[in-house]
C-alpha cells in the first residue's frame, strides 16, 4: 500500500503539469508527445480516429441488431432462438472489435473507443489530461454519429421497437443485477487489457482477447444488462431515442469497474504502472501516450 500511495503522489504531481521522469519510446511505438498545452491541437488526428472507431462500432451494432431482430429481416427468421441470435451477434461484434483495434486508426489512437478505458489509463498516468478530455468528447460524438448514420442509411429500421438501435437497458433481474454485471465484465475486460499489454508473451494477442470477451459477454451477459461496458456505446442509442432510463448505470458501473481493475493492477505490481495506453503497438505508428516503465517486447 505504501508503494501505491507513493505512486498516487507522483501521479498527482504529473497531472498538475510535471513531466514524467522517463519518456522512453516503446519498440514499435515511438513517443511523439511532450504533454504540453498544445497537445490538444497536435493530437487532433487521434481524436478524430477515436470518433471514427466508435462511429463504426455503433454503426455495426445497429446493423447487426437490425439483421437479427427486425421482423422484416430474413436473417431473424433463419436464426431461431434468442441464445443463437446473441451468439451470432457476439461473434460478429467481437470480430469487429479486433478489426478496429488492428486497423491503422486503432493502432495510431490506441484503439480505446471507450471513455471508461481512456479515463482509467488517465488515472494510471498514461494519458495526458487534454488528450483524455478530447478522447472522451470524440468517443461520445462518434457513438451518436454512428447511430444516426445507421438509422439514415437503413431508412429507420434500427429504430424499430424490436431493435431500438441496440439499446442497452437492465434485464428482468433489475437495476442492481445490471449494475453488478456491468461492473464485473468491465473489471474483467480492463484487467485483461492491462495484464496482456504488459506481458511480452501476450501483448500481441490483446485485440483477440478483447474481441473474445465481447463475444462471450454479448452471448451470455446481455440478459442482465444489455452488455455495454462503454458509457458512449449506451449513450448513442439513448440519445437517438431520448430514452434515459437507468443511464447512470452504464456511466458509473463500467467506469468504476475499470478504475478498480487499475488499482488492483497497481497493487499487484507494487505501484508499477503499465507501460503505455495502446491496446496494440505497431512499428510504423507513433504514440501520444506516456511511457515510463519497462518496455513490452
Amino acid at each position: 500500500m505504501k508503494a501505491v500511495n507513493r505512486h498516487f503522489r507522483g501521479f498527482m504531481k504529473e497531472a498538475m503539469g510535471k513531466k514524467p521522469t522517463a519518456e522512453a519510446g516503446v519498440p514499435g511505438c515511438p513517443n511523439r508527445s511532450d504533454g504540453g498545452s498544445d497537445s490538444r491541437w497536435f493530437h487532433w488526428p487521434e481524436y478524430l480516429m477515436e470518433a471514427g472507431e466508435l462511429g463504426l462500432f455503433m454503426f455495426s451494432v445497429c446493423v447487426l441488431a437490425t439483421l437479427f431482430r427486425h421482423p422484416s429481416s430474413p436473417v431473424s427468421h433463419l436464426v431461431v432462438g434468442e441464445l443463437a441470435r446473441r451468439l451470432f451477434i457476439g461473434l460478429a461484434t467481437g470480430a469487429m472489435v479486433v478489426m478496429i483495434v488492428l486497423a491503422p486508426w486503432g493502432k495510431q489512437s490506441g484503439g480505446h473507443f471507450n471513455p471508461a478505458i481512456t479515463f482509467t489509463f488517465f488515472r494510471l498516468g498514461k494519458v495526458y489530461a487534454w488528450d483524455a478530455v478530447f478522447y472522451c468528447v470524440a468517443q461520445f460524438a462518434g457513438a451518436v454519429s454512428g447511430v444516426m448514420l445507421a438509422v439514415y442509411l437503413l431508412r429507420g429500421a434500427p429504430a424499430h421497437d424490436q431493435v431500438r438501435c441496440g439499446m442497452t437497458v437492465p434485464g428482468r433481474f433489475g437495476t442492481v443485477a445490471a449494475f453488478l454485471a456491468e461492473f464485473a465484465i468491465s473489471f474483467t475486460l480492463m484487467t485483461t487489457i492491462l495484464y496482456a499489454t504488459n506481458h511480452p508473451a501476450y501483448a500481441r494477442f490483446t485485440p483477440y482477447l478483447v474481441g473474445a470477451q465481447y463475444a462471450l459477454y454479448i452471448t451470455f451477459e446481455t440478459p442482465l444488462s444489455g452488455m455495454s461496458m462503454n458509457p458512449a456505446r449506451t449513450f448513442g442509442p439513448a440519445f437517438h431515442a431520448s430514452y434515459w432510463h437507468a443511464l447512470w448505470i452504464y456511466f458509473v458501473a463500467p467506469t468504476l469497474g475499470m478504475l478498480v481493475s487499475g488499482e488492483v493492477f497497481l497493487y499487484c505490481r507494487d505501484g508499477l504502472r503499465p507501460y503505455c495506453a495502446k491496446l496494440y503497438h505497431a512499428p510504423d505508428k507513433g504514440c501520444i501516450f506516456r511511457h515510463d516503465g519497462p518496455a513490452v517486447a
